[in-house]
This record gives structure tokens, C-alpha cells and sequence, in this order.
């Protein structure tokens, strides 16, 4: 056989979904929604139950080696390397981020409150820096942040948050957190740790997490002065994505060794903000908190997401972890038809 038919051979082998568990033997029609695009542009779906892979399967061109661009999903990695700077005693959540970026002071919109920001505040996107992606007017916008050099001074030289009377303050919020989505909080919160670890992030993440974890196949986007994008644009391969998920899932632990403090893993999935209310979403440290309903009751969940309807899950009651990676960039929908792949063929194959 020629090294390019062994090759065409492996990657359809690689493409055939994995099935390892009574409830995953009938998956025909589940397939056949994914391939008509009922829940939009699904490349993986890859489902692990108590450390055992049930189901993996690849769509629309991908299989085992493609690496996907997560985007914000690279956000809660980002948490995790500032856990493993916690761990090592480089700093707390409490330390006031500003003290590692005396380099590129005094900031604009000089305020002595920039200075009180934490490393929590920026975990939890509950700074008092005006930062909101998801407004376009917003000067913090994510937009803006890419258009520039220097994402250091673009986030500390933002101004001070108002709270008109139609926004709830802090004061009046739920956990005391006003939450707004920061992507350039994120990158600020991961420079704290490249300038408190006196290494470059990528370098730093790579030692702590990726090698531990047996991570060798990914790809870094870089910025305009060569810093690794923190909040976003970070590729990783289906069962690469999932072992972040399952080493949180076992309290830090992946495969019989300690990647991050219990600890940590615990506190990074407490709330700390209401996210959105009316979907009964809160956030934790760069993780999304919201419950699921198996069989009538309620189990919460925390999951790492990104632009285009990506997600990786956990639910530890039922020792689960999901990941479902997709390429519907910025279209209506794209997250919701995630949630019903999930709704409807993995939550509902819990209840049987």
C-alpha cells in the first residue's frame, strides 16, 4: 500500500464515529441532523462519560487531526493559567492586576480605581473598565482592540464605567459583580501572568498545561507585537479541548498526575456574576454556569465557549464531558442550535 493511500485510509478511519455505550448504538438520525445542518455547521461531537469515550464523531470535512479555532473558548484556558500562576504562588486573585504594568504608566483617564483592579475582576469580566463587546459603541470593544498595537495601554487606558439608572450597579447586583463581556480583560488578565512569571504566555501555558496533559498538536495566533492572543484564536483538536474539560471535571487531576490545585478547579467554577438572566446564565472564572434538566431535575454545568457555537461541557453529576466544535462565526442562532444538539440528542440519552 502507497504512504498516500494508508494516509486517505486513516482519515476515513478517523472520520467514522467512535460508539461505546448502550444509548449510543442508535445514532443514525442524530447523524442525519448533523449533516443537514439542522444544528448548523457541527465539525466534531465528541462525548465522554466517566473517563470513557461513548461517542466521537467527525462532519464536514473534519476528523481526529484538524485543529479548531474555538475562539473565546481559549478564554477559559487563559483561567486556567492563572490558576496555575495562583498554584505557584506568583499571585493571588486579589492582587491588584495594575502593579505589573508600572512600564506603561500613568494610564489615560487617570483614576485611582484602575489601580484597585484585581485579578478577580478581570476573571469574573466585572472591572469598572468600560469594556463591552457585546455593544459596539463600547470604546473597550474587541474590535478596537484588534485594529491596534498595543492591547497593554488600549485596556488600562479606557475610562470608568457609568451606571446609568436603567444599568444595576455592583451595589445592587447579584455576587456584587456587574457583568460585561471583556475580551480585552481576558488578554490583560493573561499578560498579568506572562509579567509575573517572567515568561511569554504561550511558553508559560505550553509547560504548565499543554505537557501535563499530553497536548502536542495546536496553533497560536499572535497579535501585531507578538504576544498569543489570550481570549481567543487558539486551535487545539477535538480530544485535545476535551482533556482541559476532563482534567477539570477530576478536580485538576488528568491521568493519574495533579495539572492544577482542586482547589483552583473548585473556585473557578463558583458564580461570581449573573451572565445573562433571562437564560439563567451566570460566570465563573472565564467559565459559563448554567443547568441543564435530565429527567425533570435540575444538574448545573459549567462549559467553555466560543464564536461560532462552540462548546466543551461539563456536567459533573453524570461525569460527562461533551464537546462540540462548529464554524458558524457570527450567525444568528449559532449557540442555540448548539444548545439543542445537546438538549436533544445528549441530555435526552441521559433520561433513558
Amino acid at each position: 500500500m502507497t504512504n498516500k493511500a494508508l494516509a486517505l485510509l486513516m482519515m476515513a478511519f478517523a472520520s467514522t464515529p467512535t460508539v461505546a455505550d448502550d444509548n449510543w448504538v442508535d445514532t443514525a438520525a442524530m447523524e442525519a441532523k448533523i449533516n443537514k445542518g439542522d444544528y448548523g455547521t457541527v465539525t466534531s461531537l465528541l462525548v465522554i462519560k466517566g473517563g470513557k469515550t461513548i461517542y466521537e464523531g467527525y462532519f464536514n470535512g473534519a476528523d481526529a487531526a484538524t485543529l479548531h479555532n474555538t475562539r473565546s473558548a481559549t478564554k477559559t484556558i487563559t483561567s486556567m493559567a492563572v490558576g496555575a500562576a495562583v498554584d505557584d504562588g506568583l499571585f493571588t486573585v486579589n492582587t491588584p492586576a495594575a502593579g505589573f504594568f508600572t512600564d506603561i504608566a500613568p494610564f489615560k483617564n487617570p483614576d485611582p480605581r484602575k489601580l484597585e483592579v484585581s485579578v478577580e475582576d478581570l476573571l469574573t469580566m466585572s472591572s469598572i473598565l468600560e469594556c463591552d463587546d457585546n455593544d459596539m459603541f463600547s470604546r473597550g470593544n474587541e474590535s478596537r482592540m484588534h485594529n491596534v498595537e498595543d492591547w497593554s495601554s488600549f485596556f488600562w487606558d479606557l475610562p470608568i464605567r457609568g451606571y446609568p439608572s436603567w444599568i444595576d450597579p455592583p451595589s445592587r447586583a447579584k455576587y456584587g459583580r456587574a457583568f460585561f463581556y471583556c475580551s480585552a480583560g481576558t488578554e490583560i488578565v493573561g499578560q498579568t501572568v506572562e509579567r509575573a512569571a517572567k515568561e511569554p504566555f504561550h511558553t508559560y501555558v505550553e509547560r504548565k498545561l499543554f505537557e501535563p496533559l499530553g497536548i502536542t498538536d495546536f496553533k497560536w495566533q499572535f497579535n501585531a507585537v507578538g504576544d498569543a492572543h489570550k481570549s481567543g484564536g487558539l486551535a487545539l483538536t477535538s480530544l485535545g479541548l476535551a482533556k482541559f474539560a476532563e482534567m477539570q471535571r477530576l478536580g485538576g487531576l488528568y491521568d493519574g498526575k495533579r495539572v492544577l490545585s482542586e482547589d483552583w478547579t473548585q473556585e473557578a467554577v463558583k458564580p461570581r456574576a449573573v451572565a445573562y438572566a433571562d437564560r439563567d446564565i451566570e460566570y465563573g472564572y472565564q467559565w459559563w454556569l448554567a443547568p441543564y434538566e435530565v429527567a425533570g431535575e435540575r444538574f448545573d454545568s459549567h462549559y467553555m465557549a466560543g464564536n461560532g457555537g462552540n462548546r466543551i461541557l461539563v456536567m459533573p453529576s453524570h461525569e460527562l464531558v461533551v464537546v462540540v466544535t462548529k464554524t458558524d462565526f457570527n450567525t444568528r442562532g449559532m449557540h442555540q442550535k448548539t444548545d439543542a444538539l445537546i438538549n436533544d440528542e445528549i441530555i435526552a440519552r441521559l433520561t433513558r
